[in-house]
């Protein structure tokens, strides 16, 4: 049975990692745990029950903020015109090995769905996601995320009206 977890380095193999882009694989081995002690993001795993050590996906979370500019006019219109707070999902991986099973649109979920728990306590307008290229922009495009208006690797999904 599928798990998402917190990263913990003691039971994660992160060296073990492979999605297929060394950045994503080098942030899991060798940054997370310190980001994560610094209050700097969060790291989520998707782990088997049966082989808890194994990583098969992750992502990360953080506090964030977008310029009101850096949304599309439509919705401009009804914000204010100062940053707005956002949470960010800084990365999303999922192993090589276990590509093209829908864990990405499972990770993504899980992420969507605890950024609406933490939003009935703490304000935040939406989801933020630099994605790694067009590739991963389509991905999230796919799912609801809008393009900013000055770059269409950063991408945003807006909670509310």
């Amino acid at each position: 049975m599928l798990e998402e977890l917190r990263f913990e380095s003691q039971v994660h193999d992160s060296k073990a990692f492979d999605c297929g882009t060394p950045v994503l694989n080098e942030y899991l081995a060798r940054f997370a745990t310190q980001h994560r002690r610094r209050g700097l993001t969060q790291i989520y795993v998707l782990a088997d029950s049966d082989r808890p050590s194994m990583v098969l996906g992750y992502y990360t979370l953080s506090a964030a903020q977008i310029d009101t500019a850096q949304i599309s006019e439509e919705r401009r219109r009804h914000l204010p015109r100062f940053p707005l707070p956002c949470f960010r999902m800084g990365r999303l991986a999922v192993h090589r090995d276990r590509k093209g099973q829908g864990l990405g649109k499972l990770l993504l979920g899980l992420a969507v769905e605890r950024c609406l728990r933490a939003r009935e306590e703490v304000a935040a307008y939406a989801l933020v996601v630099d994605a790694k290229d067009e590739n991963a922009a389509l991905f999230y495009r796919h799912y609801g995320f809008i393009a900013c208006v000055d770059s269409f690797t950063t991408l945003y999904l807006p909670f509310g009206r």
